[in-house]
This record gives C-alpha cells, sequence and structure tokens, in this order.
C-alpha cells in the first residue's frame, strides 16, 4: 500500500521551510470538469468536495437489506457445495457468486465511487455470523461486482489481512499495513481500494480521507507555483523491495497526472522520501518538499478532511485517483486474535478513466481498462490466504 513507510525526522534543506505567508494568484483561473479537464484549472464536480458537505449527510452510506443478505447467504453456500479450496477463493466468478438484487446494488455503489464523489461505505455483511472462511468468500464475491481484484503484495494476496503481526514499522520494506503505526494521506496501487472491517482495536485506528482534486485545486489558488512543481516528472518512487524483473527499485510518476480529460493524482510521500536512500535518484529539491508539506497540510485539514472509525461488517470503498486516506495509529489487544483486522481489496471496475504511461511502473504492467493494478514480482503465485502472514 503507498504510505507504508513511517513518517520519521525527514532532512530538509535550509530553502524548503514553509513560507510564512504563502503567495496567491490573482490572474483568473479556469474551470473544468472530469471528462474534459484542462490541466491547471480548477476541477468542478462531485468528486472536489469538503468536509462541510458531509459531516451532517449519510446518502454516501448503503445500507444492506435482508434480502440482500439473504442473496450472499445464498451465494456462499452455492461456493461452499463446490468445495472450492480457500486458497483457490479467488478463482470464483460472477457466474459463480450470483447476487440478483445485491449484484445492481453493488454496481450502482461502485459506479458512485468511480464518477461520483468518489467514496462510499457499506454496511450490514453479518461478520459476526460468518466463519472466516464465508467472510472472505462474501468479500471476494462482492468484488466480483466492482472489477477485478489484483496482487495485493509480492507474496501474491488477492485479499490482504490488515493487521499487527508484529513487524516493525521503522524498516524500509515493511508494510505499514502490518502494523500498528499511523500511516498518513496517500493512495493505493490500483483504480479503488476497499475495506472490510471484521475487529476494531483496543483504541485508535481511525479512518480518514480527502479528495485529492480538492487538495489540487486549492494548491491551484494558492501557490501555482507548487502546483507545476507536483504535475512534474521528477518524482522517484521506491518500490520497497517489490520490484519487477527487469526493473528498478524505484521509478518516476508524477503526483498531478492529467491526461485524456481527466486528473489522476498519485501521492504518497514517504515513498517519494523513501526513494532517497538510493545514491542515483537526484536529490528532492527545496520546492518538492514545500509541495509535499502544503499537499500534506490541506489533506489532513479539517476543511478537506472526514475522519471515521469502521465498524465490523462495514466496507470502506475509495477512488485511488480522486480521494487520499490514512489511518491513526492504535493500540491493540495482547492476544493476536483479538487483534485489530481488516481485510483488502484492489480492484480495476470496467468503467474507469484512461491513465497515462507514467502509471504502468506503479500499477505493474499495463493499464488495461478493468484489468490493471496490483504488485506484480516474478514468482508470485496469486492465492488467498484466511490470516495475516
Amino acid at each position: 500500500m503507498a504510505g507504508d513507510a513511517p513518517l520519521t525526522t525527514r532532512p530538509r534543506p535550509a530553502a524548503a521551510q514553509p513560507k510564512a505567508t504563502m503567495a496567491s494568484t490573482t490572474a483568473p483561473l479556469k474551470t473544468s470538469r472530469m471528462g474534459s479537464v484542462e490541466p491547471f484549472s480548477i476541477i468542478e464536480g462531485p468528486e472536489a468536495w469538503t468536509a462541510e458537505q458531509y459531516k451532517h449527510r449519510s446518502d454516501w452510506i448503503n445500507v444492506l437489506s435482508p434480502q440482500h443478505i439473504a442473496e450472499l447467504d445464498a451465494a456462499i453456500a452455492g461456493v461452499e457445495r463446490k468445495g472450492v479450496p480457500s486458497a483457490q477463493i479467488h478463482t470464483v466468478s460472477k457466474e459463480d457468486f450470483p447476487l440478483p438484487t445485491l449484484g445492481p446494488y453493488l454496481e450502482a455503489v461502485r459506479n458512485e465511487v468511480v464518477s461520483g464523489r468518489g467514496f462510499a461505505l457499506i454496511r450490514g455483511v453479518p461478520v459476526d455470523r460468518y466463519s472466516r472462511r464465508q467472510t472472505t468468500i462474501a468479500y471476494w464475491g462482492m468484488g466480483l461486482y466492482w472489477g477485478k481484484a489484483s496482487s495485493n503484495n509480492k507474496k501474491g494476496h488477492m485479499i490482504s489481512h490488515i493487521k499487527d503481526i508484529g513487524q516493525d514499522p521503522s524498516n524500509p520494506l515493511t508494510r505499514l499495513y502490518a502494523t500498528h503505526a499511523a500511516q498518513p494521506f496517500h493512495n493505493d496501487s490500483a483504480d479503488i481500494v476497499t475495506l472490510l472491517c471484521l475487529r476494531n482495536a483496543k483504541s485508535g485506528g481511525l479512518s480518514s480521507w480527502s479528495s485529492s482534486v480538492s487538495v489540487h485545486n486549492e494548491i491551484l489558488r494558492t501557490r501555482p507555483d507548487l502546483a507545476e512543481v507536483l504535475a512534474g516528472p521528477h518524482w522517484f518512487y521506491d518500490r520497497k523491495g517489490e520490484v519487477p524483473p527487469g526493473k528498478k527499485p524505484y521509478f518516476l510518476i508524477p503526483v498531478f497526472n492529467y491526461h485524456e480529460g481527466y486528473l489522476s493524482v498519485n501521492y504518497s510521500d514517504n515513498y517519494f522520501l523513501l526513494s532517497q536512500r538510493h545514491a542515483e535518484v537526484p536529490r528532492l529539491t527545496p520546492a518538492q518538499y514545500e509541495a509535499m508539506e502544503l499537499f500534506n497540510k490541506l489533506a489532513a485539514s479539517d476543511e478537506l478532511r472526514l475522519d471515521y472509525m469502521l465498524q465490523p461488517g462495514e466496507i470502506q470503498l475509495l477512488s485511488n485517483h480522486t480521494q487520499l486516506h490514512a489511518r491513526s495509529d492504535f493500540v491493540d489487544y495482547d492476544d493476536i486474535d483479538l487483534r485489530r483486522h481488516l481485510l483488502r481489496l484492489w480492484l480495476a471496475p470496467p468503467n474507469e478513466r484512461a491513465l497515462p504511461a507514467v502509471y504502468e511502473d506503479i500499477y505493474g504492467g499495463p493499464l488495461t481498462i478493468g484489468s490493471r493494478g496490483g504488485i506484480h514480482v516474478e514468482g508470485t503465485q496469486e492465492h488467498i490466504v484466511l490470516e495475516a502472514e
């Protein structure tokens, strides 16, 4: 997951200290909408939301009905009757998992994430009465109505377990989702990321998200010079040791990507900072440090940030192109079986946008709509595990 390196003390050139007063442009800015975005224009539309718009609304929360749950139960039972091994749950197809009314409902939620506000919540998956295997089947089956899943890591996990298993968050190769440490605002290596909550921590673990489109707009309004920096072709991104054959352990990808009428934002300052461990990677400039600081400040601001404590049985869906997400640190139970636990799917919907060629590195291969994203390294065998490892 992007953002998986801990925030530590960062070397900063003296000239990179933030200015006391940020300069603003007096020239009128153009406006545009997704599908016809002009570079460096203010983007209007549902994905450019602010926190005030949603603090007192619940229309982004979708509650499963008794009929939906009955269909889910029946589809799980169908997979169980076929005797699909747990490690092969990812071979279950949409045809194997019929959801007559729930399926169209899930697709409508996906469409809102892809081309609407960019986020949604589904409530009511009965994880309290499902076994871990049944929960995994249910989550995989629901995901089939959102898009094609991809591997979450170099182990080939098609569903990832977000759980503290004692890994060292200070190790540059550690994926933070396997620790209790906070994750700063970032997006993942897929079109859509979904999280199913199984169990909460003893305390902490608050989820937050904000619109990367709104961050883009505010930077453009207040610091257009830094918007140009963020759209520049000089952002090196570390692979955290998950290196495909014939590739370097880092690659180039801008933060602001304008392509075929769309803005797609790719951001994780930790991965940009981590790339500095490679001697051949150019040093980050004062302007880049300043841009990251402003970006982080805006993403985490009260004006642009929504907070939510996911509850067991709830699924969060986010577009990685228009949304950023974060997680606070947490204190967990000593018993590993009682620890905070979420499942994650990375998905490629069939109705997504085109992406520029620079995404081939972060998406691990071709950018075919409906079949892209994830982490792919030599020798990886895709499979499902029922517990974090």
